[in-house]
Order: C-alpha cells, then sequence, then structure tokens
C-alpha cells in the first residue's frame, strides 16, 4: 500500500503520523467496545448486541471527508464513525448496552433503541432547531434492513433545494446547499427493494448523496451468491454510471482494510457530491465480520475454515497495523502500549457505566425494603410480605420491573388494610410508576408548544354572497397562500407538478412556484415518503402527496418504522413535522377501495390520521399542521372535488382543529359516529330517519389519531343512550378502534342501553362498479336498517321488527 502522505493541505509528517495513530486508537477502542459489548450481552447484563467489528477503518476514512453539516443515514454498524466525528463514546456505548433512560448519559436513544443506533440532537430542550450548519449530523437510526435508505434520499435533497431556492432561510440549514448526505448499508442489505427504489431515484434527482457499501460478503449467514447477482452490487450498478453524455452516479471501489486509499477514495467521493451534486456509490470490499453478525450467534456455523482463516489475516485493524508499522510510523512495542491503555480505559468506562446505570435503581430497591419493613412489622400477612421482601434484598443487580413487581405484589396482601404503613406502600408505587413509566413512553407526539393539539381552532366565515365552488378549488387557493407564506413548504408526488395533481388541487401553482417546490415524482411511493422525512429533518416543511390511500400501502414500512417512531426514538430531539397528503373513501375496485384504515392506525402511532369531510375541513388541517411539528397523514375525500362548497372569506386563515369531533346534527335517540365521504349518507340518512321517529345525532370524527380528546362522543351517548359506529372499512378495522376509544378510553358503555353496534363494510375489499360498492360498503338503505334495529332493541312496541 502506498503512504498518502497529504491527508490535509500542508500537514507536516509528524502531524500526519499524530493523525495516524490517533486513528488507530480510535479503531482499537471501537474494537474493544465491540469485543466487550458482546460478553456483557453474553452475561446477561445487556439484552442484545449488535457490533460495529470489523468495519472499523473505512468508517475512519468517511469521517475524515465528512463535515460540520454533513448529514448521516446508516447502518447499526457505524460506532467507529459516530466516535471519529466525536459524537460517540465508550461511556455511551455501554450506557446504550444497558439501556439507560437517562438521555444525558445515552444521547442515542435514551434507552429506547437497542446499541448501534445513532443519532445527533437537532433541538434544544424546547424543542427548537440548533444551527446544524456548525454540527455533524446523523439521523436517527432504525434496524429494518435498507430502512435508511429513503430517508438519506430527502437529506440530500434538501441541499439541492436550498442551492437552489434563495428565498428560503436557510441560515441554521444550509451553506448554499453544499452539504453532503452519508448512508451506508451491509452488503446484503442492497437486495432490499428500498435499495433500489432509493438509488434509482437519487439517480433521476442529481442530489449530493453518498452512499457506502460494506461488504463482508454476508447477510447474516447468508453468502453474496445467494443475496447479489454476479456477487458484487457495484458491477451490476454499471447501467448507473455516469458518462459525458448521461447523468447518472459515480461508483468507486476500494478495499476495506487499505487505509491511505480509503482515505483518498472518500476525499474524491466527497468532492464530487458535495461540488457537483451528483450522487456517489463507494463499493467497500474486502471487509469482515469477527464476532458475525450478532450475539445471537456464533459464525462458526456458517463461514468455512478457510473463509474464518482469511477474515483472521485479512482484518482491517491487523492490516491497518501492519500499516503503520511498514511505513515507520510506529514500533510494534509503541502499539502494544497503545493497545493497552485502551483496553484498560474501555474496561473502566465499562465498568463505571453499569456503576452510573445501577445507582438510581439500587436506591429505589432500598426505599422500597424501608417501606416493606415497616409494613411488615404491623401486618397480619408480614410473614409473607417478608417473604418477598428477602427476595427482593436478594437480588444485587436488580431492575425497575424487579422492583416494582415486588411491590405490587405484597400490596395483594395488604387487601382490606386502611393503615398508614399500607397507604406509604400504595402511593409509593403509584409515583414510581407515575416517574418510571414517561422514561419509556413520553414523546411519540411533540410536547412542546409547537404540539398540533396547541393551534387553536379557527372556523370558516361565509359572507352572505359567498360563491359556491368545487372543492378543488377551494384545496388549490389554500395551497397558493401556503406556497406564498412558507417559502420552506414545497408539495411532491406522482402527477403532482404539471397537471397539478390528479384532482386538480394544485392547478397553475408548478408554474407559480417552479418546478422544485411543485414536483412530479415517479412512482415510488415509499421514497416519495422519505423524501418528505429527510427534507423535514433539515428544516424544510414538505408535503408527501400519495395519489391513493391504497397507495400508502407501499410506503407504510418507512412510515411506520421511520416517520412516526422519530420523536419517540430521540426522545424529542429530532423532528420531522412531515405531511402526507393522500385521498381516499368510497372507491371502487379492489385496488382502490381507499379503506385500509385499521390496519394504518395499528401501525403508525406517532403521527395523526386526519380525515376531514370536505376540503374546507381539508385546508384547516393543512394549516393547522404548518403551525406545528407533528407528522401526520391526511386523507381528503376523492368524491369531494367536484362537490360544491361555499367559499370561505378567511380561506388561508382557517384552523381545524386536531383531535376534535363536530357534531353535524343534534338528535335525542342515537348517536350515529362516522368520518369521511360516508357522513354524507349518514347526514341523507339521517334526515329519513326522522319519518319513522327516530331522531339521530350525527358526529363527524374528523381526527382518528388523536381521537375525541374531549370525549365529545362519550357526552352525547349519555344523551341518547345508543351508539352506530359507521365505516367503510373491514369488520374490526377502524370501527373496532373507534369502538375501543368510545368504550375503554371513553368510559361511555355505562351510559348505553342497548347493544354498542358497528356497521363496516363486508370482508372483502369492494368490487367494481355501483352494484359492487352496495353491496360492498354500507349504503343509505343499510345504516337505516342498523338504526332502526338498535332502536326496535330498545323499544320493541315503538319500532315493530323491520324484516
Amino acid at each position: 500500500m502506498d503512504i498518502i502522505p497529504d491527508i490535509k493541505n500542508n500537514i507536516t509528517f509528524e502531524d500526519f503520523k499524530a493523525e495516524v495513530l490517533n486513528d488507530y486508537a480510535i479503531a482499537v477502542r471501537s474494537r474493544e467496545c465491540s469485543l466487550l459489548g458482546r460478553r456483557e450481552v453474553l452475561t446477561g447484563k445487556a439484552k442484545f448486541g449488535i457490533f460495529g467489528d470489523g468495519k472499523e477503518v473505512p468508517q475512519l476514512a468517511m469521517a475524515k471527508a465528512f463535515k460540520k453539516g454533513d448529514w448521516r443515514s446508516g447502518y447499526y454498524r457505524d460506532q467507529t464513525f459516530m466516535m471519529a466525528i466525536g459524537e460517540f463514546t465508550v461511556n455511551h456505548f455501554f450506557s446504550g448496552l444497558y439501556a439507560n433512560t437517562n438521555l444525558e448519559l445515552e444521547p442515542m436513544s435514551a434507552g429506547r433503541q437497542m446499541g448501534g443506533h445513532f443519532v445527533t440532537h437537532s433541538l434544544d430542550e424546547k424543542g427548537s432547531w440548533k444551527d446544524l450548519t456548525k454540527q455533524y449530523n446523523s439521523s436517527a437510526d432504525i434496524s429494518p434492513t435498507a430502512a435508511q435508505m429513503p430517508r438519506l434520499l430527502g437529506l440530500a435533497q434538501a441541499s439541492k433545494i436550498y442551492r437552489n431556492l434563495s428565498e428560503i432561510n436557510s441560515s441554521k440549514f444550509s451553506v448554499n446547499g453544499n452539504e453532503v448526505a452519508w448512508g451506508t448499508i451491509g452488503n446484503a442489505s442492497t437486495s432490499e427493494g428500498l435499495f433500489f427504489e432509493t438509488v434509482n431515484a437519487a439517480g433521476v434527482l442529481q442530489v449530493p448523496m453518498i452512499i457506502s457499501v460494506w461488504d463482508d460478503e454476508y447477510g447474516i449467514s447468508v453468502h453474496a451468491k445467494h443475496q447479489t447477482t454476479k456477487e458484487n452490487i457495484s458491477e451490476i450498478l454499471k447501467g448507473f454510471q455516469r458518462d459525458k453524455d448521461n447523468k447518472g452516479y459515480e461508483i468507486l471501489r476500494v478495499k476495506g482494510w487499505d487505509y491511505p486509499n480509503l482515505i483518498e477514495t472518500y476525499q474524491e467521493a466527497a468532492t464530487i457530491a458535495r461540488e457537483e451534486h451528483v450522487p456517489v456509490l463507494v463499493h467497500v470490499q474486502e471487509l469482515t465480520q469477527p464476532q458475525g453478525h450478532s450475539t445471537s450467534g456464533s459464525h462458526e456455523r456458517y463461514k468455512s475454515k478457510e473463509r474464518l482463516e482469511w477474515e483472521a489475516e485479512n482484518d482491517c485493524n491487523k492490516k491497518m497495523r501492519e500499516w503503520i508499522i511498514e511505513s515507520g510510523i510506529a514500533e510494534n512495542e509503541a502499539l502494544i502500549e497503545l493497545e493497552r491503555s485502551i483496553k484498560r480505559e474501555v474496561r473502566e468506562a465499562k465498568k463505571n457505566a453499569w456503576d452510573v446505570f445501577l445507582k438510581p435503581i439500587r436506591k429505589e430497591q432500598q426505599e422500597l425494603l424501608g417501606i416493606l419493613q415497616n409494613l411488615a412489622s404491623t401486618h397480619p400477612n408480614g410473614v409473607f410480605i417478608n417473604k418477598l421482601k428477602d427476595s427482593l434484598a436478594k437480588i444485587h443487580e436488580p431492575t425497575r420491573k424487579d422492583i416494582l413487581s415486588h411491590a405490587r405484589k405484597v400490596l395483594r396482601f395488604t387487601i382490606g388494610d386502611n393503615s398508614k404503613e399500607k397507604e406509604i406502600l400504595a402511593n409509593w408505587i403509584t409515583k414510581n410508576i407515575e416517574e418510571s413509566q414517561p422514561k419509556f413512553s413520553s414523546h411519540l407526539y411533540a410536547e412542546t408548544d409547537k404540539s398540533a393539539l396547541n393551534v387553536k381552532e379557527v372556523k370558516a366565515t361565509y359572507s352572505d354572497d359567498a360563491i359556491q365552488v368545487d372543492g378543488r378549488v377551494i384545496l388549490r387557493d389554500n395551497f397558493d397562500a401556503i406556497f406564498n407564506k412558507y417559502p420552506e413548504a414545497l408539495i411532491f408526488g406522482e402527477d403532482t407538478g404539471n397537471i397539478g395533481d390528479v384532482n386538480q388541487g394544485l392547478e397553475g401553482l408548478q408554474e407559480k412556484y417552479g418546478e422544485l417546490r411543485i414536483a412530479d415524482a415517479g412512482i415510488r411511493e415509499a421514497t416519495i415518503v422519505g423524501q418528505g422525512i429527510g427534507m423535514a429533518l433539515r428544516g424544510l416543511r414538505p408535503i408527501a402527496e400519495i395519489q391513493y390511500l391504497d397507495y400508502v400501502l407501499y410506503a407504510l414500512q418507512i412510515i411506520s418504522d421511520d416517520l412516526a417512531t422519530l420523536q419517540y426514538r430521540t426522545k424529542g430531539m429530532q423532528k420531522a413535522p412531515l405531511i402526507v397528503r393522500t385521498r381516499g373513501h368510497r372507491l371502487e375496485g379492489i385496488w382502490h377501495s381507499g379503506s385500509p384504515m385499521g390496519g394504518i392506525l395499528n401501525l403508525v402511532r406517532g403521527i395523526y390520521i386526519l380525515v376531514p369531510r370536505n376540503m374546507v375541513k381539508a385546508a384547516g388541517f393543512y394549516n393547522t399542521l404548518l403551525q406545528s411539528d407533528d407528522p401526520a397523514l391526511v386523507i381528503e375525500c376523492l368524491n369531494g372535488y367536484r362537490l360544491k362548497e361555499k367559499m370561505p372569506d378567511n380561506l388561508s386563515n382557517i384552523r381545524t382543529a386536531v383531535g376534535l369531533v363536530e357534531t353535524l346534527r343534534e338528535g335525542t335517540d342515537i348517536t350515529l359516529v362516522s368520518y369521511g365521504s360516508t357522513l354524507r349518507i349518514v347526514m341523507e340518512t339521517a334526515k329519513e330517519l326522522l319519518t319513522v321517529g327516530i331522531d339521530a345525532e350525527v358526529i363527524d370524527v374528523q381526527s382518528l389519531l388523536p381521537f375525541d380528546i374531549n370525549h365529545d362522543i362519550a357526552k352525547s351517548i349519555a344523551k341518547t343512550n345508543n351508539v352506530l359506529i359507521i365505516d367503510e372499512d373491514v369488520p374490526g378495522g377502524a370501527s373496532a378502534y373507534i369502538l375501543n376509544e368510545i368504550l375503554n378510553v371513553q368510559n361511555a358503555y355505562q351510559y348505553l342501553d342497548g347493544q354498542p353496534r358497528t356497521l363496516t363494510a363486508k370482508a372483502h375489499r369492494p368490487a367494481y362498479g355501483n352494484d359492487g360498492d352496495y353491496f360492498s360498503k354500507p349504503s343509505a338503505e343499510d345504516i337505516f336498517e342498523a338504526v332502526y334495529d338498535a332502536m326496535h332493541e330498545l323499544s320493541p312496541n315503538d319500532f315493530p321488527k323491520l324484516r
């Protein structure tokens, strides 16, 4: 290997040697963490581990080309890179391994993710943006393979937006769009569709993105011959290579143990991406995985003796060490002393992290033991209480579960006891739960003053001569106002740009605001959402359009695993207030049924799901969301774009409140609950029910997540004593969710005189055509008869059986 004597400009040889030795120290430190981390898992102190051993040297080279303002979207083995940029320490490593819930000690996720998932903090304690141009940035990692790729696309595209749209205030987010988005991925994960979708999209968009493929020839136990055509990802991506006539990628290859050439390769990649805004693929080959995939098994089970011998000989740290000696940078004895010193450092840090982790838990243990001692000394069941107390006392390294479980079991022996000692125990348990639960449950949604729940409702106002317009015109005019008011707002999706979306809700806006802000995208739902996540992480206000609600399924993993968990998994230290716009309800045919709500509801907790019944309400939701930090899915009514609505006087100022229902019709006999386009049928049926003496109250849910935070539906049921939920989802879908909220959260069961009922679509997806719709989804006749049957149950004399 050749020595590169000029890693940085005008560096002396002595400085060069110092830098190389510092790099080697980082590699050794990272490797020692991996080795001790595995032992901690095997001893039971940690639950599971995936470590960065075998990837240290290329990550050192990547770190040298990584600048402040840049972003990483990575692979869960990048610990050496994070150490090299100064954002991850040995103490952080072990605090994460032990799942310490203290964010200061475990800044990667406060114990919410296993080790190997890295993040930097974009926000201050109030949820406001830091200056991201003055820090190294890492978007919060997730485990699903290749799921880091769609977000990477958006992180890179943000640089293109900032470079080309000068009217955006980019002071905290970009310096002339010079920032590079760095992605890392294992070679096996390049088999995922998300990888190929992202690679293709980045080539089309021409964004400053560098993808590093760490290639150790395996995906868990499966060799590359079963993963990749030709066993070589850069070989099969040659068609993406740019040439003098066509835009595309720059593709670079380098050996993962070749320290000087790795540095040269990454400097070249960074220059191309940063200056030319061209995506680059760096295929890092001949890497190893010394401890196998994870702590769940040994790689000796699936690697041949010859492969294991090759890995031992070609370990990147070993190769770097040999190069250091051969190049005269340091002698063997000096390296031995350095390695011993680092081993002592890591062992001490491990011990310290464990002691710090246990200290507050042991304090709780001692508090409870004192309480149990006092209780046992006076209680008739003292012998049983003492048995549990002694059991707890014997646990040398307790968990919070151990402590609280013992306390709650003791409480069972005090049933009927009103003593002061029992009260102290009960209060201690309540306080412990109140203090502990948020450590594991907070920040699912924004908890700052920028929460969408804090945006006050502003209702539409109308002049006496308000004109009637198509619903799409209301949306178009409101979006026009949005893009005029918020220079950082942009929208993109299939047919979104040139034709102004399939329903003309963006008619003429691309011509007015340009192709970067009102943009067409290919048929690639996952990366459309990924674009939005990445750009939102960098201070833009993107609206990602998915053409129909059914197509959300193609992006559901990214919405669920990435967007919905972001604030939770960073404990509020990153935010991506992305709006996902789509349309659905009352559609026809299996693939455009527009109603997979139950599945979505149960997979995307962490974003809001908003279901406006008309376009005025939809416009209000968009206006609300742009004043908040919460991501949301807004589902417009597809059959509402041509329906006439009155044009409000205050269109751009309307705010539809998140989490509030609206009573559309007051009644006394039964509460009818629905949302979206089905509400029109419900309202028509309510009028027909009056002809048989049934006065129905109709409530529009409006917001499925969050749901009726003021419990207005329960208040309605307290008046009518009867409820029917009408939904076009399948049985057990959104209707079951709504019913659970009403019965188990709002406790409305106590007001019911009869069975709470749901009326849903049939179990299959809707058949095509008018008759298919009639026999698949709730019709006006279905609703009428369901309400009548409910009233018949309560008063058969007044409402004789219908059929």
